[in-house]
């Protein structure tokens, strides 16, 4: 199973490219979901209403199985698709490109159009930072208040993020570990005395 993904780190915003009169505005998210992924559309669609086309395209997923290109009115294939081509040539999930585009009055062509956008997502994600995440598990885990050096020291060993600790006698923590150290970890729980764990 694959642990990990390549993704960009923040967002870049306008990288400009001009073509016979014609802007083309570039920008990329880091988008987790459909739901981000709306509201940096409708950012874009806000701070640029008099564009001409919003052509935009992403991948979602692990493996990038979550995917779209919109031409937004463009010739078929002539916008979406080369920046769709600009994630998988980058190798990155996760990630929504957005070109922007203001007609400058000399039509450009299919041919012209393909090179624009393509050229547009190219610059805008060689701006971006690219990293490599590590897909991560929520842990719970509840023990009795003299435990909890114990089980501080393990999350502290697997890199755990502790998200809340509830401490009374009996003590819940919920943090995140990474998804590849989920086998580990449960095998050192399980061999502790009077504690509960589960994945959420």
């Amino acid at each position: 199973m694959e642990f990990s993904f390549n993704t960009i780190k923040s967002p870049v915003e306008n990288i400009l490219l001009k073509e016979k009169g014609s802007k083309f505005i570039g920008f990329t998210f880091p988008v987790n979901d459909e739901t981000e992924l709306k509201k940096s559309l409708e950012k874009i669609r806000e701070e640029h209403p008099k564009a001409t086309h919003h052509c935009y395209a992403f991948r979602l997923g692990m493996k990038g199985e979550n995917y779209r290109a919109n031409d937004d009115g463009e010739p078929s294939g002539s916008a979406g698709l080369p920046i769709y081509n600009q994630l998988l040539a980058h190798d990155i999930t996760n990630v929504l490109v957005i070109v922007v585009r203001y007609y400058g009055g000399t039509k450009l062509g299919v041919s012209g159009l393909v090179k624009a956008y393509k050229e547009s997502a190219k610059i805008t994600l060689e701006e971006a930072e690219m990293i490599t995440k590590e897909l991560e598990s929520d842990i719970e885990i509840a023990f009795s208040f003299s435990q909890q050096n114990q089980i501080f020291t393990l999350l502290n060993k697997f890199d755990g993020r502790i998200q809340d600790f509830l401490s009374d006698e009996q003590c819940v923590i919920k943090a995140k570990i990474k998804t590849s150290q989920k086998e580990n970890i449960s095998e050192q729980l399980s061999e502790m005395q009077n504690i509960s764990f589960k994945f959420t």
